[in-house]
């Protein structure tokens, strides 16, 4: 149980963050950014990844898995325009819920999902990566003409996807037969995102000793977990 609530609640303390305390300065959403999107890399490497090739009789299979996912990510990016990754284009007159975005983060939020039963580690992941997400999604959804219910909404049913995929990976045995091809699947959709982050928000290709730190922070701290 505490997996759908921490899940559910990463998305609306993100949102609540802005709704509160309305932060506006972007360097330091980009500093939260690269740590997330680093924590969830190392996440990846350090538990995920060995996780799918341990007593694997075939891994090549469970590579082609993970290209799988990578790709999948790179397709579900031309219909959210990289909201996955903290890139938000929209248009600020709209007063119409982007469908496709919603879609596409509902999509990649459902199945990071699936793995989170048989691994805390994901879940912690996907609680850090989705704070920042939550927090840039909501600052610009509340720039646009949308009514404030509709955002409202849109939210909720985006924090509830990821513990619908938990969901359906715990209550359906044909899921969990293919638990390590899932996972390996999400381990691409989460190489993508993440290595997206840290690499393109580098403005300019400048070396930036900050990011680095918190990089490297966020880097320890999923090694230690």
């Amino acid at each position: 149980m505490h997996n759908y609530i921490l899940s559910i609640a990463s998305v609306l303390i993100g949102a609540l963050i802005v709704l509160v305390f309305k932060p506006n300065n972007q360097k330091n959403l980009k500093l939260l950014l690269a740590f997330s999107g680093a924590f969830l890399l190392a996440i990846t490497i350090f538990d995920i990844l060995p996780e799918v090739f341990e007593d694997n009789l075939n891994p090549k299979d469970t590579g082609v898995w993970i290209m799988v996912g990578i790709l999948l990510q790179k397709v579900l990016e031309y219909f959210s325009k990289g909201a996955e990754h903290g890139h938000f284009h929209l248009d600020k007159s709209s007063n119409r819920i982007p469908i496709l975005l919603f879609i596409s983060l509902g999509m990649h939020a459902l199945l990071e999902g699936f793995p989170i039963h048989h691994n805390d580690d994901i879940l912690i992941g996907i609680i850090i990566h989705k704070i920042p997400i939550a927090m840039i999604l909501t600052t610009f959804l509340f720039q646009t003409e949308i009514k404030k219910g509709k955002i409202v909404l849109f939210l909720i049913l985006f924090a509830l996807m990821t513990p619908l995929g938990t969901f359906l990976a715990d209550q359906f045995t044909l899921l969990q037969n293919y638990y390590k091809e899932i996972t390996a699947l999400v381990i691409g959709i989460f190489l993508h995102v993440s290595t997206t982050i840290l690499f393109e928000n580098n403005e300019g290709h400048k070396f930036n000793i900050t990011k680095l730190l918190i990089i490297l922070i966020a880097t320890a701290s999923a090694y230690f977990i």
